[in-house]
């Protein structure tokens, strides 16, 4: 897998501080609780044992995946021009055309999506649909719940 990860330098070191606290401060702990767990004898019944090393493999698999995402990292400034086309890091103000209530997006890179606060992956289905879209135009988006339809109010790019 080779594709870029589209990320600003904050997502980049939110992530990095993530994976160093994954193997500075968990990964000893687990290797302490293995060590504890294979000096009590015999291994082959050992619950302690075998539960130490499936946390270890879980997070050696999750340590893998953020650090395949940062060596695939592009590093990409946030837009401060004015503009009227949603790209990334742009805020997206749009009406839900189905319910009538309107919705703040922000285009975030990996490793700052919070999707309660609105900040979603530039990546993903509902990014992709909005990127491009200018003020004032009805758009039509593939999800995997099915369509949305919205119309661009506002887009802006806040600090």
């Amino acid at each position: 897998m080779s594709d870029r990860i589209p990320m600003t330098k904050v997502g980049y070191d939110k992530l990095k501080t993530e994976v160093d606290q994954l193997e500075l401060e968990e990964m000893p702990e687990i290797t302490k609780r293995i060590a504890a767990a294979r000096s009590e004898g015999d291994l082959s019944e050992n619950a302690e044992y075998h539960g130490a090393r499936e946390s270890q493999g879980m997070l050696q698999a999750k340590i893998n995946i953020l650090r395949d995402k940062l060596a695939r990292a592009v590093i990409v400034e946030r837009s401060k021009e004015a503009s009227d086309e949603v790209v990334f890091g742009a805020t997206v103000i749009v009406k839900d055309l189905e319910f009538g209530d309107n919705e703040t997006f922000v285009l975030v890179g990996a490793g700052e999506e919070d999707y309660d606060a609105g900040k979603i992956n530039v990546a993903s289905p509902l990014a992709q649909g909005l990127m491009g879209s200018k003020v004032g135009q009805k758009i039509s988006v593939d999800v995997p719940a099915g369509k949305m339809n919205f119309e661009i109010l506002e887009v802006r790019f806040d600090d």
